[in-house]
């Protein structure tokens, strides 16, 4: 089997549209001066900001992030002053992520943000192709065994 040229792959595609949006998001942070967020935190914080104090392995799956990239993304958080980790009162094993006051605060400029960004690069796509366009990507994340469609 040939593979397709770059602009018929669905993976490339994929790859170059996601490397797009994630640079909108990026000048859209730096430009509203928020040095902390980014774009690989999103999931984190979206989870966060609607039921903050998860337990990591929890956090992890509503984010889709593997544990072992949890670990080094909450370092991070940590460092950016977003997030702290706190011992899990009822499991000596687990901890529990908290928002930070920088992490409620960058909530309002954030979902600003990447409103913003969502809104220019599907300005032109109808509300119906971009329902078509979620429920694929939610068949290839199921398809690669990531997703449970919901």
């Amino acid at each position: 089997m040939n593979l397709p040229l770059p602009p018929d792959c669905p993976y490339y595609l994929l790859s170059r549209a996601t490397l797009a949006v994630t640079s909108h998001l990026k000048k859209g942070f730096a430009d509203e001066g928020i040095s902390t967020i980014r774009p690989a935190y999103l999931g984190v914080l979206l989870s966060l900001w609607d039921k903050d104090g998860l337990k990591a392995n929890e956090l992890g799956k509503r984010a889709g992030l593997e544990p072992s990239t949890m670990t080094g993304l909450l370092d991070r958080m940590e460092r950016d002053g977003l997030v702290k980790r706190e011992p899990d009162p009822n499991d000596r094993r687990a901890n529990r992520i908290h928002l930070t006051q920088g992490g409620v605060d960058a909530k309002v400029s954030a979902t600003k943000i990447v409103s913003a960004t969502l809104e220019k690069v599907f300005c032109t796509i109808s509300k119906k192709d971009i329902e078509t366009t979620k429920n694929l990507l939610r068949t290839i994340l199921l398809n690669c065994g990531k997703e449970k469609l919901k």
